[in-house]
Protein backbone atom coordinates (compact mmCIF):
# COMPACT_ATOMS: atom_id res chain seq x y z
CA UNK A 1 0.00 0.00 0.00
CA UNK A 2 1.67 3.22 -1.18
CA UNK A 3 2.54 5.74 1.48
CA UNK A 4 1.79 3.33 4.34
CA UNK A 5 4.22 2.45 7.11
CA UNK A 6 4.05 -0.94 8.81
CA UNK A 7 5.00 -1.50 12.45
CA UNK A 8 4.60 -4.43 14.77
CA UNK A 9 3.07 -2.24 17.49
CA UNK A 10 1.77 1.33 17.87
CA UNK A 11 0.93 3.06 21.15
CA UNK A 12 -1.26 6.20 21.07
CA UNK A 13 -2.67 8.21 23.98
CA UNK A 14 -4.45 11.38 25.02
CA UNK A 15 -6.57 12.24 21.98
CA UNK A 16 -9.24 14.20 23.91
CA UNK A 17 -11.91 13.53 21.31
CA UNK A 18 -14.87 15.75 22.12
CA UNK A 19 -12.83 18.94 22.42
CA UNK A 20 -11.74 21.58 19.95
CA UNK A 21 -8.15 21.20 21.10
CA UNK A 22 -7.54 17.70 19.79
CA UNK A 23 -5.44 17.60 16.62
CA UNK A 24 -8.00 15.26 15.08
CA UNK A 25 -7.00 15.95 11.48
CA UNK A 26 -3.38 15.04 12.21
CA UNK A 27 -4.41 11.89 14.10
CA UNK A 28 -6.69 10.76 11.30
CA UNK A 29 -3.86 11.29 8.82
CA UNK A 30 -1.56 9.23 11.05
CA UNK A 31 -4.07 6.38 11.25
CA UNK A 32 -4.48 6.38 7.48
CA UNK A 33 -0.75 6.08 6.84
CA UNK A 34 0.34 3.66 9.56
CA UNK A 35 -0.62 0.03 10.08
CA UNK A 36 0.38 -2.47 12.75
CA UNK A 37 -0.29 -5.87 14.30
CA UNK A 38 -0.97 -4.45 17.78
CA UNK A 39 -2.52 -1.07 18.53
CA UNK A 40 -2.73 0.21 22.10
CA UNK A 41 -4.97 3.18 22.95
CA UNK A 42 -3.34 4.28 26.21
CA UNK A 43 -6.09 6.38 27.76
CA UNK A 44 -7.87 9.72 27.43
CA UNK A 45 -9.15 8.79 23.99
CA UNK A 46 -12.30 10.78 24.84
CA UNK A 47 -12.61 13.80 27.11
CA UNK A 48 -15.61 12.91 29.23
CA UNK A 49 -14.93 15.84 31.57
CA UNK A 50 -15.30 18.35 28.72
CA UNK A 51 -18.25 16.57 27.12
CA UNK A 52 -20.20 16.75 30.38
CA UNK A 53 -19.84 20.53 30.36
CA UNK A 54 -20.70 21.13 26.70
CA UNK A 55 -21.14 18.89 23.69
CA UNK A 56 -18.65 19.18 20.84
CA UNK A 57 -18.13 16.45 18.26
CA UNK A 58 -16.52 17.14 14.86
CA UNK A 59 -16.84 14.84 11.86
CA UNK A 60 -13.12 14.09 12.22
CA UNK A 61 -13.87 12.58 15.63
CA UNK A 62 -16.38 10.22 14.02
CA UNK A 63 -13.84 9.37 11.32
CA UNK A 64 -11.19 8.50 13.92
CA UNK A 65 -13.53 6.16 15.80
CA UNK A 66 -14.56 4.52 12.52
CA UNK A 67 -10.93 4.15 11.47
CA UNK A 68 -10.05 2.41 14.75
CA UNK A 69 -13.02 0.04 14.39
CA UNK A 70 -12.02 -0.67 10.78
CA UNK A 71 -8.48 -1.57 11.85
CA UNK A 72 -9.90 -4.00 14.44
CA UNK A 73 -12.16 -5.59 11.82
CA UNK A 74 -9.22 -6.07 9.47
CA UNK A 75 -7.22 -8.00 12.04
CA UNK A 76 -5.30 -5.46 14.09
CA UNK A 77 -5.40 -6.40 17.79
CA UNK A 78 -6.69 -3.17 19.37
CA UNK A 79 -6.46 -2.73 23.17
CA UNK A 80 -8.14 0.25 24.85
CA UNK A 81 -6.88 1.23 28.32
CA UNK A 82 -9.09 4.08 29.63
CA UNK A 83 -7.59 7.08 31.41
CA UNK A 84 -8.97 9.56 33.90
CA UNK A 85 -10.72 11.72 31.27
CA UNK A 86 -12.52 8.69 29.81
CA UNK A 87 -12.95 6.87 33.11
CA UNK A 88 -16.55 6.03 32.16
CA UNK A 89 -15.07 3.24 30.00
CA UNK A 90 -13.62 1.63 33.14
CA UNK A 91 -17.07 0.16 33.74
CA UNK A 92 -16.45 -2.13 30.75
CA UNK A 93 -13.15 -3.83 31.56
CA UNK A 94 -12.57 -7.16 29.76
CA UNK A 95 -15.40 -6.51 27.31
CA UNK A 96 -15.10 -6.07 23.55
CA UNK A 97 -16.70 -3.37 21.41
CA UNK A 98 -16.36 -3.81 17.67
CA UNK A 99 -13.29 -5.97 18.21
CA UNK A 100 -11.63 -3.47 20.57
CA UNK A 101 -10.86 -4.94 24.01
CA UNK A 102 -11.08 -2.71 27.09
CA UNK A 103 -8.51 -3.46 29.81
CA UNK A 104 -7.27 -1.68 32.97
CA UNK A 105 -3.65 -2.40 31.98
CA UNK A 106 -1.76 -5.11 30.18
CA UNK A 107 1.70 -6.47 29.43
CA UNK A 108 3.03 -6.33 25.88
CA UNK A 109 5.82 -8.68 24.83
CA UNK A 110 8.10 -7.27 22.14
CA UNK A 111 9.31 -9.38 19.26
CA UNK A 112 12.61 -9.98 21.09
CA UNK A 113 10.96 -11.01 24.35
CA UNK A 114 10.99 -7.81 26.39
CA UNK A 115 7.92 -7.36 28.59
CA UNK A 116 6.41 -3.87 28.78
CA UNK A 117 3.72 -2.87 31.26
CA UNK A 118 1.13 -0.72 29.46
CA UNK A 119 -1.11 1.61 31.47
CA UNK A 120 -2.42 5.17 31.28
CA UNK A 121 -0.67 6.34 34.43
CA UNK A 122 -3.17 8.61 36.18
CA UNK A 123 -3.16 6.35 39.24
CA UNK A 124 0.43 7.51 39.84
CA UNK A 125 -0.50 11.18 39.68
CA UNK A 126 -0.78 12.18 43.35
CA UNK A 127 -3.04 15.16 42.59
CA UNK A 128 -5.60 13.08 40.73
CA UNK A 129 -5.40 10.25 43.23
CA UNK A 130 -6.05 12.44 46.27
CA UNK A 131 -8.07 15.50 45.23
CA UNK A 132 -10.06 15.12 42.05
CA UNK A 133 -11.60 18.59 42.27
CA UNK A 134 -8.11 20.14 42.20
CA UNK A 135 -7.25 18.03 39.17
CA UNK A 136 -10.38 19.25 37.36
CA UNK A 137 -9.44 22.85 38.22
CA UNK A 138 -5.97 22.23 36.80
CA UNK A 139 -7.56 20.73 33.70
CA UNK A 140 -9.57 23.93 33.21
CA UNK A 141 -6.40 26.03 33.40
CA UNK A 142 -4.77 23.68 30.90
CA UNK A 143 -7.72 24.09 28.54
CA UNK A 144 -7.29 27.87 28.73
CA UNK A 145 -3.65 27.45 27.73
CA UNK A 146 -4.71 25.30 24.78
CA UNK A 147 -7.24 27.94 23.69
CA UNK A 148 -4.44 30.53 23.71
CA UNK A 149 -2.26 28.09 21.82
CA UNK A 150 -4.95 27.68 19.14
CA UNK A 151 -5.24 31.44 18.63
CA UNK A 152 -1.47 31.82 18.60
CA UNK A 153 -1.00 29.13 15.95
CA UNK A 154 -3.75 30.61 13.79
CA UNK A 155 -1.65 33.79 13.60
CA UNK A 156 1.53 31.72 13.28
CA UNK A 157 0.15 29.91 10.20
CA UNK A 158 -0.89 33.20 8.59
CA UNK A 159 2.76 34.22 8.88
CA UNK A 160 3.81 30.98 7.13
CA UNK A 161 5.43 29.51 10.23
CA UNK A 162 5.12 25.89 11.49
CA UNK A 163 3.13 24.63 14.46
CA UNK A 164 4.47 25.46 17.94
CA UNK A 165 3.11 24.29 21.30
CA UNK A 166 2.75 26.99 23.95
CA UNK A 167 1.74 24.54 26.68
CA UNK A 168 4.72 22.26 25.98
CA UNK A 169 7.02 25.29 26.07
CA UNK A 170 5.62 26.39 29.45
CA UNK A 171 5.97 22.89 30.89
CA UNK A 172 9.62 22.70 29.88
CA UNK A 173 10.41 25.98 31.62
CA UNK A 174 8.40 25.59 34.80
CA UNK A 175 10.39 24.00 37.61
CA UNK A 176 7.33 22.55 39.30
CA UNK A 177 6.20 20.94 36.04
CA UNK A 178 9.66 19.48 35.47
CA UNK A 179 9.70 18.08 39.02
CA UNK A 180 6.18 16.68 38.60
CA UNK A 181 7.23 14.87 35.43
CA UNK A 182 10.33 13.44 37.15
CA UNK A 183 8.25 12.26 40.13
CA UNK A 184 5.68 10.69 37.80
CA UNK A 185 8.37 8.87 35.83
CA UNK A 186 9.98 7.52 38.99
CA UNK A 187 6.63 6.27 40.32
CA UNK A 188 5.83 4.52 37.04
CA UNK A 189 9.28 2.90 36.91
CA UNK A 190 8.87 1.64 40.49
CA UNK A 191 5.63 -0.03 39.42
CA UNK A 192 7.42 -1.69 36.48
CA UNK A 193 10.02 -3.05 38.89
CA UNK A 194 7.28 -4.29 41.23
CA UNK A 195 5.68 -6.13 38.30
CA UNK A 196 9.10 -7.54 37.34
CA UNK A 197 8.90 -6.38 33.73
CA UNK A 198 11.54 -4.85 31.47
CA UNK A 199 9.80 -1.55 30.88
CA UNK A 200 6.65 0.54 30.98
CA UNK A 201 4.58 2.43 28.39
CA UNK A 202 2.20 5.15 29.57
CA UNK A 203 0.53 8.43 28.62
CA UNK A 204 -1.29 10.94 30.83
CA UNK A 205 1.31 13.73 31.25
CA UNK A 206 1.51 14.81 27.57
CA UNK A 207 5.28 14.49 27.59
CA UNK A 208 6.64 12.13 24.94
CA UNK A 209 9.73 10.33 26.18
CA UNK A 210 11.81 7.25 25.43
CA UNK A 211 14.80 6.44 27.61
CA UNK A 212 16.33 4.08 30.12
CA UNK A 213 15.80 4.87 33.81
CA UNK A 214 18.46 2.69 35.36
CA UNK A 215 17.54 -0.80 34.16
CA UNK A 216 13.95 -0.02 33.10
CA UNK A 217 12.70 1.12 29.69
CA UNK A 218 10.49 4.19 30.21
CA UNK A 219 8.29 5.20 27.29
CA UNK A 220 5.54 7.82 27.16
CA UNK A 221 3.56 7.98 23.93
CA UNK A 222 2.80 11.70 24.35
CA UNK A 223 -0.47 13.17 23.11
CA UNK A 224 -2.56 14.56 20.25
CA UNK A 225 -3.38 17.98 21.65
CA UNK A 226 0.17 19.36 21.83
CA UNK A 227 2.89 17.28 20.24
CA UNK A 228 1.11 14.74 17.99
CA UNK A 229 3.35 11.83 18.94
CA UNK A 230 3.21 8.04 18.90
CA UNK A 231 5.41 5.26 20.18
CA UNK A 232 6.10 2.39 17.78
CA UNK A 233 7.79 -0.97 17.86
CA UNK A 234 9.52 -1.91 14.62
CA UNK A 235 9.49 -5.48 13.36
CA UNK A 236 12.99 -5.96 14.82
CA UNK A 237 11.87 -4.85 18.30
CA UNK A 238 13.34 -1.36 18.17
CA UNK A 239 11.26 1.31 19.90
CA UNK A 240 10.90 4.80 18.44
CA UNK A 241 8.89 7.95 19.05
CA UNK A 242 7.25 9.41 15.94
CA UNK A 243 6.14 13.03 15.70
CA UNK A 244 3.39 13.83 13.20
CA UNK A 245 3.32 17.58 12.65
CA UNK A 246 2.13 20.07 10.06
CA UNK A 247 4.35 22.39 8.06
CA UNK A 248 3.39 24.61 5.11
CA UNK A 249 -0.22 23.34 5.57
CA UNK A 250 0.76 19.80 4.52
CA UNK A 251 0.37 16.87 6.89
CA UNK A 252 3.56 14.88 6.99
CA UNK A 253 5.44 12.51 9.22
CA UNK A 254 8.58 13.52 11.11
CA UNK A 255 10.65 11.06 13.09
CA UNK A 256 12.24 12.54 16.18
CA UNK A 257 15.86 12.13 17.16
CA UNK A 258 16.56 11.41 20.80
CA UNK A 259 19.40 13.53 22.17
CA UNK A 260 22.68 12.09 23.35
CA UNK A 261 21.57 11.54 26.94
CA UNK A 262 18.52 9.64 25.76
CA UNK A 263 15.94 12.28 26.76
CA UNK A 264 13.38 13.85 24.47
CA UNK A 265 10.54 16.12 25.54
CA UNK A 266 7.44 16.65 23.42
CA UNK A 267 8.48 20.14 22.35
CA UNK A 268 12.05 18.97 21.70
CA UNK A 269 10.60 16.39 19.33
CA UNK A 270 8.77 19.06 17.35
CA UNK A 271 11.80 21.34 17.20
CA UNK A 272 14.02 18.49 16.02
CA UNK A 273 11.47 17.38 13.45
CA UNK A 274 11.15 20.83 11.92
CA UNK A 275 14.86 21.57 12.04
CA UNK A 276 16.12 18.76 9.84
CA UNK A 277 15.03 15.85 7.61
CA UNK A 278 13.48 12.81 9.30
CA UNK A 279 15.97 10.64 11.18
CA UNK A 280 15.61 7.27 12.87
CA UNK A 281 16.29 6.81 16.56
CA UNK A 282 15.14 4.86 19.55
CA UNK A 283 16.20 1.96 21.68
CA UNK A 284 16.57 -1.66 20.78
CA UNK A 285 16.63 -4.58 23.16
CA UNK A 286 19.29 -7.16 22.38
CA UNK A 287 20.06 -10.15 24.53
CA UNK A 288 20.05 -9.19 28.18
CA UNK A 289 20.71 -5.50 27.65
CA UNK A 290 19.21 -2.48 25.92
CA UNK A 291 21.25 -0.28 23.64
CA UNK A 292 20.69 2.98 21.78
CA UNK A 293 20.57 2.84 18.00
Amino acid sequence: MDGTNFYRTIWLSDFYLGTRDTKAEFLLDFLRHNECEYLYLVGDVFDGWALRKSWYWHQYHNDIVQKLLRKARKGTKVIYIPGNHDEFARDFFHLQFGGITVLPSTIHTTVDGKQLLVLHGDEFDGIIGRTKWLSILGSSAYQMTLHLNRAFNHLWRRMGLPYWSLSAYLKRRTKKAVQFIADFENAIVMEARRCEVDGVVCGHIHHAELRMIDDVIYANSGDWVESCTALVEHVDGRLEILTWVTQDHNLRMRRSAVSGDGRASSSDLIELALARPPTRSGIQAKGSGVQWT
